[in-house]
């Protein structure tokens, strides 16, 4: 259901579709960063679990996230360069948001 989820939001194995959550993501995302959007962000990482169908397999899954995945491993990353906190609509709590059918937060 996560891969799933992805794709519906517009991460595709084609890119981003047009006029979807992915695309006003991706368009956001740009505007922070002055731009352009950074590799292993937000719009990149979903947009690679999206063209693979990995979302699941990466631990990303509509249950949460899975112990000792890529997933965990973010979080765990995430939450030590902000403080010890995963922050909302941070690159993880989005991801995950995503995958189990959200929109995603913003920050």
């Amino acid at each position: 259901m996560s891969d799933q989820n992805v794709h519906k939001a517009g991460f595709t194995s084609s890119g981003i579709a047009r006029g979807s959550l992915a695309s006003s993501i991706m368009s956001g995302e740009a505007k922070s960063f002055g731009g352009g959007v950074p590799s292993g962000g937000t719009t990149a990482t979903l947009q690679e679990m999206g063209a693979k169908g990995s979302t699941h397999s990466s631990g990303f899954t509509s249950s949460g996230i899975s112990g000792g995945s890529r997933a965990s491993q973010m979080m765990s990353n995430e939450a030590t360069s902000c403080g010890g906190g995963v922050p909302k609509g941070g690159t993880t709590s989005t991801i995950q948001s995503i995958s189990m059918g959200g929109k995603g937060g913003r920050r």
